[in-house]
Order: structure tokens, then C-alpha cells, then sequence
């Protein structure tokens, strides 16, 4: 296909995170969103991994309309092997959630959040970040964080270092509100003192 030998030619072996955004936005904005999620789909089935990922941003960009190219990201792509890709999928979430609207992607957003892969669990802690830098959540703050809060005691390290993570995020902004929600955890299990740990980085204590 001729548009994949292009992407072939114009993007370096070495990772250009950069270029590949560039990319996809630039595709997105000049054909359908049924194109999108077609090429979507015949990019993910690159070898190359950064062609995968402009695929996977195209997904992301069609999936408002699009409820199985949503389901793939969910899905399918939550199960790719590349740590990169998975950074990936959390942007192409959250772009999903910027072209709905923040409010209106609250019902997906808890769904995602509720899945038993730790991929899609992540790509919503990790791809609206900072949360409170978005829409509706600047204003609801709270939303965020409890949101978050509910995941201190994920089953995945991986996961937990994101709440974690997110949530030191808003105390730059929010610090009151973070520590009146931390003053409520239960710091008997090692698992809820990792994310206190990382969650309280930027708190006077």
C-alpha cells in the first residue's frame, strides 16, 4: 500500500515519537474517519512498531465514531508486547476523551478503569495526565483524584506507579485536596504505602 510505503520511507528505525504524531494528526485531518479506521487497522498489522503506533492513533482519533475501532484499542491493543505502544494506547485514549468531551467520556473512562488487563487500566491513568490540566477535571479536581484513589491497591505494580504518579501531579496544584483524601488510606499494606509514597512526593509533611 502505498501510503504504508511512505510511512516506511519517511519514518528513522530509532524511536520518533515526534514524527510519528505528526503523522497521524496530518492523516486524520485530511480523510475520513472511516479511512481512519482503516488504515488504522492495516498499519497495526506492520512489523514495524511505529507504524503500528500511527495506526493506533488513528483508531484513537475515529473511535467516537466508531465503537468497534474503541474496542480494538481496548482489546487488542492493550495486548501488544511493546511498552511503547502502550504509551501509545494511552494517548490515542485520551484523545478519544478530548474530542468527546471529559465529562462525557466519564462513563468509558470508569469502564477502562475497571478492566481486568492492567494495559487498559493504565492507559487511562497514564494517558490523562496531567488530569487536572483537562477539561471538566480542572474544574472537578475531586472527580480526579477519587477516580484515582480507587486504584491504590491495583493488583499491578505497573498501574499503581501511574496512580501514583497522577496523583503527585494534582497535589501541585491541589495539595489540600490530596491530603485530605491520603489522610483516609489504610497504609497497613505495602501495596497503598507505594502509591502514599509517590502520591505524597510533593506534600509538606
Amino acid at each position: 500500500m502505498e501510503y504504508i510505503k511512505y510511512l516506511e520511507e519517511l519514518i528513522p528505525e530509532k524511536d520518533s515519537l515526534k514524527l510519528v504524531k505528526s503523522e497521524a494528526e496530518k492523516f486524520y485531518k485530511t480523510h475520513s474517519l472511516d479511512e481512519c479506521v482503516h488504515m488504522g487497522h492495516e498499519l497495526y498489522q506492520s512489523n514495524n512498531f511505529q507504524i503500528q503506533e500511527v495506526g493506533v492513533f488513528l483508531l484513537g482519533y475515529a473511535a467516537h465514531e466508531n465503537s468497534a475501532a474503541l474496542s480494538f484499542l481496548k482489546n487488542t491493543v492493550s495486548q501488544h508486547d511493546s511498552w511503547k505502544v502502550q504509551e501509545i494506547l494511552a494517548m490515542a485514549f485520551d484523545n478519544h476523551c478530548k474530542i468527546i468531551g471529559y465529562e462525557a467520556a466519564l462513563p468509558t473512562i470508569q469502564e477502562w478503569l475497571a478492566s481486568d488487563c492492567a494495559n487498559v487500566r493504565r492507559a487511562v491513568s497514564e494517558g490523562l495526565r496531567v488530569w487536572t490540566s483537562r477539561p471538566y477535571f480542572k474544574d472537578n479536581p475531586q472527580v480526579a483524584i477519587d477516580l484515582l484513589s480507587d486504584h491504590k491497591s491495583d493488583e499491578s505494580e505497573y498501574v499503581r506507579k501511574s496512580v501514583g504518579n497522577a496523583i503527585r501531579d494534582i497535589s501541585k496544584k491541589h495539595s489540600a485536596l490530596v491530603v485530605a483524601e491520603l489522610s483516609t488510606w489504610d497504609l497497613s499494606s505495602k501495596e497503598v504505602r507505594q502509591v502514599y509514597k509517590l502520591a505524597s512526593k510533593f506534600i509538606e509533611k
